[in-house]
């Protein structure tokens, strides 16, 4: 029975094809797939994108259903013949006018947007990916791919979409020698040293997998930058990629540093008021398009954790951004001016500088500059609430910057899924200009920070992989729910049995939440140890700077803990639009998930759930322990359903997150004990080991520290 069972298991699987597994499809023969889909149809001479797009659907079909379409390619000449039974045709309304004659309108789906549809012409069954463009027809393949993996019905397919944003962009935090500041899959995907000359070919699979899910753009280095990014060699190396990225519908965008021209030695000054300065700019620009040519522009950290910036010659940001902008204007590149910036000098509240340094700012920005935001006013924490300029900056263009690498929620070793995370953060009530005005409705682009490196499944740990699909389908839909994507993940990359997609679902959508009840809840933040950030250091005081040290974000002591961001304390919450400032003033209508990140309360406040605030927290951290150990039980009755390397892959990364759930609850409970000096109830079990213990704990070689 055993040796049964065994052979029925799928077969082993790394992880390296992400959710472009395409495998077999239920339900029907090879034969009757040949009959369906049995060839592709280009009408019009194909573009290198059409290309793409014609060669995937024929790479996958084959995988999927048994059966290898043919794929015709027009040559342009006449009017195109009617498809012939069975035929995939993608088509725009040029290259195969009778579109509107079926009722396939694309006039509303702009440049990136896409049709599916089933048609009958005659006895001929005939699928139509139907777009305005290149980009469409591309986009529209996967989606159709996506479909199938899904389950579809084919002969009712009627689908249509288009972007919400413009630009979905991923920012890798990759350096120069190939390591990855917050990278924890590796080192770069870039091999910088073997660039131009030698381009792996894995950086073509890497495209495919950003077009099926809409990414558009992708910035290739740090935002801590290196000046000689801009260097004519590297410009090569930039080049290199760009041309693998480009057919599959991705810009190439750099991060540069703003003393680039002085740290090259080309220049005296970096200021931005300076002709020279704004010469330099465009004769860079210049240089870089001749190389890329469809170069996407620039992201900037300026006066920010020690970056140069316009503000070391008396200068604003607007003013620093205006100069790099004009430089990228004639050639349609875009600048993303990042607003993660605090002071130099110890803060009143570190949350609010980004938002008293820009928002003076709103509407002096170039119209080819965006301001990019972190989701949340401090830094990619478990939860934060939304960052206050969304919805208060309504004359600049915002981009939502979020965190798909996980610095702050177990790196690669935890199971975390981030789409409830990102949802929540989209769908929040901004309040401006009116009630019930989300954030999504306040952006107009999106990045996420990349969570991919040379690993060999690509993030490190399988579960990372639905944050990177989740970060680019949220981007392309900011209003899809974290569960439907997560359900189509899953379908697509580990198993497509209803009741197992199901369970796997399940356990995603409460694995955010888990991490928050074992890491940070009830709105506590930036809890986490110095410099790596891996594992508990609520106990750091020490550092040079208040704001870096975790005591400065709790604030624990015999009176109580939280931060008090009410008028009466740093007057934070004032930073958001009325009611929702009223509302999160007062702790009794401050929902618990954020009630320590605006107050500061005694250890005896009593909450909704009529527990005193030191049993609700401890209860918490409990609740999180024992989340990871049912995700422990729930997936290992998965094994019927997955692989076995993956399987073991997944429960031996489980086991390791029990582990340090267990390790986060415990040195926590112990510091939050030793702070209030209030002893334990006498069901909550003591931590393992005195607080000396976890103080002692050193981590010199955590990965993720490259900058």
């Amino acid at each position: 029975m055993a040796s049964t069972a065994r052979t029925a298991l799928p077969p082993d699987e790394d992880g390296y094809e992400l959710w472009l597994r395409h495998r077999p499809l239920p339900g029907a023969s090879p034969a009757t797939w040949q009959r369906r889909l049995a060839r592709i149809v280009l009408p019009v001479r194909p573009t290198a994108t059409m290309r793409c797009a014609a060669g995937e659907l024929q790479r996958a079909l084959a995988a999927m259903t048994g059966a290898v379409p043919g794929v015709d390619l027009g040559r342009g000449r006449g009017a195109p013949a009617a498809p012939a039974d069975g035929s995939v045709l993608l088509a725009t309304p040029r290259s195969w006018p009778a579109l509107a004659t079926h009722g396939i309108d694309t006039a509303g789906l702009g440049l990136e947007g896409y049709r599916l549809r089933a048609l009958r012409l005659g006895r001929a069954r005939v699928t139509v990916v139907a777009a305005q463009g290149e980009r469409g027809l591309l986009y529209g393949a996967f989606a159709l791919l996506r479909a199938l993996a899904c389950g579809a019905d084919l002969a009712t397919l009627d689908e249509s979409s288009s972007p919400a944003l413009p630009l979905r962009l991923l920012n890798h935090w990759d350096n120069l020698d190939r390591s990855v500041e917050r990278g924890y899959a590796g080192e770069s995907i870039w091999d910088w040293w073997k660039l131009p000359a030698v381009v792996d070919a894995r950086t073509t699979d890497y495209a495919r997998a950003n077009a099926s899910i809409g990414i558009n753009g992708v910035v290739l280095n740090n935002v801590n930058a290196r000046a000689e990014m801009l260097m004519p060699a590297w410009i090569a190396k930039a080049a290199a990629v760009a041309d693998v990225l480009r057919p599959w519908g991705q810009r190439v965008y750099l991060s540069v540093r703003f003393s680039s021209p002085v740290e090259l030695g080309e220049l005296a000054t970096a200021d931005p008021l300076d002709a020279a300065v704004r010469r330099w700019w465009a004769a860079k620009v210049g240089e870089i398009v001749r190389a890329i040519p469809d170069f996407g522009g620039f992201l900037v950290k300026a006066n920010s954790e020690g970056q140069p910036g316009p503000q070391d010659y008396g200068r604003s940001h607007a003013e620093g951004a205006a100069a790099l902008a004009a430089a990228l204007a004639p050639h349609g590149g875009v600048l993303f001016w990042r607003a993660f910036v605090y002071a130099a000098e110890n803060p009143r509240d570190r949350a609010m500088q980004a938002y008293d340094e820009f928002l003076p700012l709103d509407g002096r920005f170039a119209a080819n500059a965006l301001v990019q935001v972190k989701n949340g006013p401090v830094d990619f924490q478990p939860r934060e609430p939304f960052h206050p300029l969304f919805g208060a900056m309504t004359a600049t263009p915002l981009a939502m910057e979020f965190q798909v690498t996980k610095e702050y929620l177990g790196f690669s070793t935890h199971l975390a899924y981030l789409g409830p995370m990102w949802q929540e953060a989209l769908a929040a009530d901004t309040g401006r200009p009116a009630p019930g005005t989300p954030v999504a409705a306040t952006i107009a682009a999106m990045a996420g920070v990349a969570n991919v490196g040379s690993d060999r499944n690509w993030c490190g740990s399988h579960f990372d992989q639905a944050n990177w699909y989740a970060f680019g389908r949220l981007a392309w839909n900011p209003r899809a729910r974290a569960d439907t994507l997560a359900a189509e993940w899953v379908q697509q990359t580990f198993t497509r049995d209803a009741a197992a997609v199901r369970a796997i679902v399940s356990t995603m959508m409460a694995s955010r939440e888990a991490v928050v009840n074992y890491m940070t809840p009830l709105g506590l933040h930036h809890l986490m140890a110095t410099g790596h950030h891996h594992g508990p250091g609520p106990w750091v005081d020490d550092l040079p700077r208040a704001d870096w040290n975790p005591t400065y974000f709790h604030r624990a002591g015999r009176d109580g803990i939280g931060f008090d961001r009410t008028p009466r304390g740093s007057g934070a919450v004032n930073q958001y639009a009325s009611p929702i400032a009223e509302r999160w003033s007062d702790p009794r209508t401050t929902p618990d998930e954020l009630l320590l990140w605006f107050h500061h309360l005694p250890w005896g406040h009593r909450l909704r759930s009529g527990h005193c605030l030191w049993r609700e927290l401890l209860q918490h951290y409990d609740r999180g322990v024992q989340q990871v150990r049912r995700m422990c039980s729930d997936w290992k009755r998965l094994a019927p359903h997955i692989d076995a390397r993956r399987h073991r892959d997944v429960s031996q990364h489980l086991a390791q997150q029990l582990a340090e759930a267990q390790w986060w609850r415990d040195a926590c409970i112990a510091y939050f004990q030793s702070v209030s000096g209030l002893p334990l109830p006498g069901d909550v079990q003591p931590p393992a080991h005195g607080l000396d213990h976890y103080r002692a704990q050193r981590f010199p070689f955590a990965p993720g520290r490259g900058g």
